[in-house]
């Protein structure tokens, strides 16, 4: 009893935290048209490359505080340098000219695209999501001849979440676009912040 009360609550705190991310962008969206971001949504003076790097690229690893300090940038010069200082930042090797974060994340992205997309881009699903923010699980278990299809990930720890964290998706409309249905960990729920937004 103990257990299902914990993982059902660990699956709650998962969903809400993933409903809540994209509700919030939503709302922010619908809520804040003030002219400024509209302007900048709309602004043909801001090139595609850099609102498809803050809407798509580092939707899921860039700082609330990080996006809003990007969408007061009035040029493409200073656009440059903000790119340059996030990944600079984030680079384990500070000062190196390669950047392994940077390079580990694009290759999540990418394999997200590939892998995951089902009407929609990989980066968008909920198996990409989680590939992207905490990479390939330990193990997968595929059960496609199920009705519906399941897929289990299983991590030996993610950082934020805990230990021996498991996740179920499940392919619901059989269009190969599978969500999170299922979630568990030796962690507790309450020391779970926002999984989504590590």
């Amino acid at each position: 009893m103990c257990l299902t009360r914990r993982r059902n609550s660990l699956l709650a705190a998962l969903f809400l935290a993933s409903v809540c991310f994209a509700q919030l962008s939503s709302a922010q969206s619908q809520t804040s048209q003030t002219p400024a971001r509209l302007s900048w949504l709309h602004d043909p003076n801001v090139k595609e490359e850099y609102k498809k790097w803050l809407r798509e690229d580092v939707v899921y690893i860039i700082s609330d505080d990080e996006r809003v300090n990007f969408k007061r940038l009035l040029s493409d010069k200073q656009r440059d340098e903000f790119v340059v200082a996030f990944w600079d930042r984030r680079n384990p090797s500070p000062g190196a000219a390669r950047n392994a974060y940077k390079e580990e994340h694009y290759r999540r992205l990418a394999y997200a695209n590939t892998h995951f997309a089902a009407n929609v881009p990989g980066w968008k699903t909920d198996r990409g999501r989680f590939y992207i923010m905490y990479g390939p699980p330990d193990s997968v278990d595929a059960k496609s001849a199920l009705v519906p299809p399941t897929e289990t990930w299983q991590y030996l720890f993610v950082e934020g979440i805990g230990r021996n964290v498991v996740l179920t998706f499940t392919d619901k409309c059989a269009c190969g676009r599978y969500e999170l249905s299922g979630a568990d960990s030796d962690s507790r729920p309450h020391e779970i912040d926002d999984p989504l937004r590590h």
